[in-house]
């Protein structure tokens, strides 16, 4: 039996699945290897769904999108495993909040072939090197999930990678940043509200 075989569980299953990258501790907070978390923090602020520490190896905030019997229940999370073991907690939560298909799960990403602050919308598709999109999608078994890119920009060398992504941001670039976070935020909520191409065709278009 595959992970997205439905399986006997309690409640009611859940809409949307929507994960933030990120490593979990201080020392990590505010870097550009962390603007996924930032998302999903922003996106439970707005929906009144504070992240508490699960059972999945996660902090997880279940939440409605919209209003009455027409609202959209989705789960927020941060794994709190290192990045290349997000798919660890990320498969714990398809099978406990009943997620059918990978097409369900929302994954926001921190992105070195976007220019700072551009955040694009993505189906599927290749990992490009990220090490916590590779553990997502060894744990599904598939890389049809949705993403969600806040553009980081490239180091100025290769070498540079590592340093790039987990040191703090400089002040002018950090202010783009939070604007970023705050677009992909809006960027998930359309997704849930109106589907993967009206989204696309909203974000792509600015």
């Amino acid at each position: 039996m595959g992970l997205f075989d439905r399986r006997a569980g309690k409640g009611t299953p859940f809409d949307w699945l929507v994960v933030g990258l990120g490593n979990p501790g201080k020392e990590y907070t505010r870097t550009r290897h962390n603007v996924g978390e930032e998302c999903v923090r922003l996106l439970a602020e707005r929906h009144g769904a504070p992240l508490k520490a699960g059972r999945d190896n996660a902090l997880i905030g279940e939440a409605r999108f919209g209003q009455g019997i027409d609202a959209e229940r989705v789960v927020l999370a941060f794994p709190l495993t290192f990045m290349n073991e997000s798919g660890r907690a990320v498969a714990a939560l398809v099978r406990r909040y009943q997620i059918d298909t990978p097409e369900q799960i929302i994954v926001v990403q921190d992105e070195l072939d976007l220019d700072p602050a551009v955040v694009k919308i993505k189906a599927g598709g290749g990992l490009a090197g990220h090490n916590g999109l590779r553990s997502i999608a060894q744990h599904l078994k598939s890389q049809d999930f949705l993403r969600v890119r806040i553009g980081v920009g490239k180091p100025p060398n290769k070498d540079r990678g590592a340093s790039h992504v987990l040191t703090r941001v400089p002040s002018h670039q950090r202010d783009l940043l939070d604007v970023a976070v705050a677009e992909a935020a809006d960027a998930v909520e359309a997704i849930v509200a109106d589907g993967i191409d009206a989204a696309m065709q909203t974000f792509h278009s600015r």
